[in-house]
């Protein structure tokens, strides 16, 4: 957790955040499996497990390798277009665009990319991605700085979020959150049971205490402090 405090307040309560270092996770690998062998030793009554909802979708086989991908021209055509944003790729290159036409279906996309073009024209942001959706948004491209092999991917969001969190919770014996956050903010895309408290978790997680480069560490734990 470079240059971030491994303790963080909310609500006047006190959390821990505990990265967890893992092996490079392949499509392969069972998440459950992943989960459980690094946590058991370390994971307390009353902890809440994090899950990067990229290693999910990794062991899901919704990870591609650039040269897997062949965009259309109309994915050419409409990632010239997207806006850039510190955040990331987003799609803003072929690959992840033709990834959201198939993700999404071509109607969606072009309807989204109709909307956007004429309300920003009004000044507002965001509605692309309003009207696409999660399967939209959730799609990560390769940058330099993400661990390989995964910086040559586009890695799609995870399957069935929740039903995910309920499964790694009955085998870890804690309950669980699958996440997608970054340096500027995020989302709690899944959880083990619907009463957990998402907006917690994200103010807790709001710095991204696992970090999104190479650190190699795709399982956290939110841990409350005793006073």
């Amino acid at each position: 957790m470079k240059d971030k405090q491994p303790v963080i307040e909310y609500n006047n309560k006190k959390y821990l955040r505990i990265p967890v270092k893992t092996h490079v996770v392949q499509k392969n690998d069972d998440i459950v499996d992943v989960v459980k062998k690094y946590t058991e030793a370390i994971v307390k009554n009353d902890d809440i497990v994090f899950v990067s909802e990229k290693v999910v979708a990794i062991t899901q086989g919704r990870a591609f390798f650039l040269n897997e991908i062949k965009p259309r021209p109309l994915a050419v055509f409409l990632s010239k277009h997207v806006t850039k944003t510190p955040i990331g790729i987003g799609l803003g290159i072929p690959e992840t665009m033709e990834m959201a036409l198939r993700e999404c279906g071509v109607l969606r996309i072009l309807f989204a990319a109709a909307v956007s073009f004429v309300t920003k024209l009004f000044g507002r942001k965001g509605d692309f991605y309003r009207i696409a959706g999660y399967k939209a948004s959730s799609i990560d491209g390769p940058t330099p700085n993400t661990l390989p092999p995964y910086n040559r991917c586009v890695v799609l969001g995870p399957n069935e979020p929740d039903r995910v969190a309920r499964k790694i919770r009955d085998s870890v014996k804690a309950e669980v959150a699958v996440v997608d956050m970054n340096d500027f903010g995020g989302n709690v895309l899944g959880t083990s049971k619907g009463i957990i408290d998402r907006k917690m978790i994200l103010e807790v997680l709001k710095d991204n205490p696992l970090g999104q480069c190479s650190e190699q560490t795709p399982i956290g734990i939110i841990r409350a402090v005793e006073e």
